[in-house]
């Protein structure tokens, strides 16, 4: 069941298909929409995306100038600018002319999924059927669990591997790492362990 739609604008089809495969295995509900172009990007799409990420060097009209034109179509919709170019001047342009983000694509992939996230804080519904898992404290702030992360976050933490997870909740081991990485990236933790006290600490799990 796809939640949301995130749209991914670079001339590169290689970068393309990668950013696509991270951002489906960290973010297992959304949908990635592809455009080679800025004109490719608003060309008979009506409904706005959750979020844009926007490579900066696009041949024609370049990334910084399609802050602009995107902006002028989808103004609520955050823009994340990916570059190569690590000229902190071009990346303060960049926000000044709009941006929510700027990543280097020399980031690994959890560094980016986490402005991701960041970025789409408060832009998402709470996904239907969301448990208490998911609401805020008056403490540390709770992230938003989709219901199926909150299973296997009770699981992680009861020690369970993601074999014996896989096989409780009847998913692919593949589709497991998926959740745990995006459970990780939520909690901004490393490792199992990590989750664990995180999760406890701030009473996702008991």
């Amino acid at each position: 069941m796809v939640s949301f739609c995130i749209l991914l604008v670079d001339d590169h089809a290689l970068f393309r298909s990668g950013m696509r495969l991270v951002l489906q295995s960290y973010l297992p509900h959304v949908e990635v929409l592809e455009a080679a172009s800025l004109e490719q990007a608003v060309r008979g799409r009506i409904e706005p995306p959750a979020l844009v990420l926007l490579d900066i060097q696009l041949q024609g009209v370049n990334g910084l100038e399609g802050i602009g034109l995107l902006k002028q179509r989808w103004p609520k919709v955050p823009l994340i600018i990916l570059s190569s170019d690590l000229d902190p001047a071009t990346a303060r342009l960049a926000l000044q002319r709009g941006a929510a983000a700027f990543v280097s694509k020399a980031d690994t992939a959890e560094k980016i999924i986490q402005v991701i996230y960041r970025t789409l804080a408060g832009h998402l519904p709470v996904p239907a059927g969301a448990t208490p898992h998911s609401s805020a404290s008056e403490g540390d702030a709770k992230p938003r669990l989709t219901p199926r992360q909150c299973e296997v976050l009770d699981l992680l933490c009861e020690g369970l591997s993601n074999k014996l997870i896989a096989r409780r909740l009847e998913l692919s081991e593949f589709t497991v790492r998926g959740h745990v990485q995006s459970v990780f990236v939520l909690l901004q933790v490393s490792s199992r362990a990590q989750a664990t006290f995180a999760a406890r600490r701030i009473g996702l799990v008991g």
